[in-house]
């Protein structure tokens, strides 16, 4: 495991002359980092068009947004690509210096991490074209359906709460499949042996461009009001504290919201405001 370092007296002279110029201008710790003059942070780059790969590179809006902090920093940012179950792990075995992956927030994470809310997303129910098992939304005509989620993910839990939803009211249970990524769930769908797959509102949107007439959502938008975060170690400050006033400036001169507008997600996703 690599030792952390405190950053380096070049770091330092960076950041000095970033200060002297920016009045707004975010610092990074002296120490906590797993390596100096670097932000590590883990990612599972499935999850368009927050994170994913296109032509063996990282992209997404994650990624573009992690770019633009680092700048703020005067560091270099370094992407640890790995299984979305693993992210905590990694997190808190300081393998990283945080998690920057869409990460829904949800009381079970909230007590294995810290997090910075950067976004607001809703939910959809996404099932094949010509919706051939007549799902009306994230209702009861989803009981005795299969549905595929990502393994570890919000939409895992959303699942099985329907699924007990549904049991508990003397319907036929919802069979959650569990996949390792939300590119499975959709592939998954799309050969038939799922009903149906949750997915956040602008991946809905992104995966019907990318193909077309081959899925549709069904019914309304549903938790529109999903934080989403950047996650830290528990109790540690000082590398959330720089970041989240790299955040601030980001947002204050327009980065933030020209992200939205390249990545094509919905003003609404802003907490910001």
């Amino acid at each position: 495991m690599p030792t952390k370092r405190p950053v380096s007296h070049f770091l330092a002279g960076a950041l000095a002359s970033l200060v002297a110029t920016s009045a707004m201008a975010a610092d990074l710790p002296s120490s906590g980092l797993i390596e100096s003059g670097k932000l590590t942070y883990g990612v599972a780059a499935t999850f368009a068009p927050f994170e994913f790969s296109r032509d063996g590179e990282l992209t997404g809006f994650d990624i573009d947004m992690m770019a633009a902090l680092a700048e703020k920093l005067g560091a270099e940012p370094v992407a640890k690509n790995m299984e979305f179950k693993g992210l905590i792990p990694a997190l808190q075995g300081d393998r990283i210096d945080f998690i920057n992956s869409a990460m829904y927030i949800n009381p079970a994470r909230s007590e294995q991490v810290d997090f910075l809310e950067y976004m607001q997303i809703g939910n959809r129910v996404v099932v094949q074209a010509g919706n051939p098992k007549g799902i009306t939304g994230r209702d009861d005509s989803l009981c005795g359906m299969t549905i595929a989620v990502t393994l570890g993910g919000i939409q895992e839990s959303q699942a099985r709460a329907d699924d007990e939803r549904c049991t508990a009211a003397g319907k036929d249970g919802i069979n959650v499949m569990t996949l390792p990524t939300a590119q499975d769930s959709a592939l998954t769908l799309r050969q038939g042996r799922a009903d149906a797959i949750y997915d956040s509102t602008p991946g809905a949107v992104m995966l019907l461009e990318k193909v077309a007439d081959t899925y549709e959502v069904v019914g309304e938008e549903f938790e529109q009001n999903t934080r989403v975060g950047m996650a830290f170690r528990k109790g540690e400050t000082e590398v959330k504290d720089a970041v989240a006033a790299a955040l601030d400036e980001i947002v204050a001169d327009g980065t933030y919201d020209a992200l939205v507008a390249k990545w094509n997600l919905p003003a609404s996703v802003s907490i910001f405001k």
